[in-house]
């Protein structure tokens, strides 16, 4: 694979494991949760974004 596409998905998951976490913390109502949350999908929001536009560039070249 890419290392263009390793570092947007590496930054996916790492977003989606603190977004769970967060989620737990949220259930268990536990202090900072809504931070866990709000850090979590922004990582997941720019990784997708790097994905997106990644991808897109890939196939622009071709």
């Amino acid at each position: 694979m890419n290392n263009k596409f390793k570092t947007p998905l590496r930054l996916l998951l790492l977003g989606m494991a603190i977004t769970i976490v967060g989620a737990l913390f949220k259930i268990m109502h536990w202090p900072a949760a809504n931070i866990l949350l709000g850090i979590g999908l922004i990582c997941e929001a720019v990784g997708l974004f790097m994905l997106i536009s990644n991808a897109m560039n890939k196939l622009k070249d071709k």
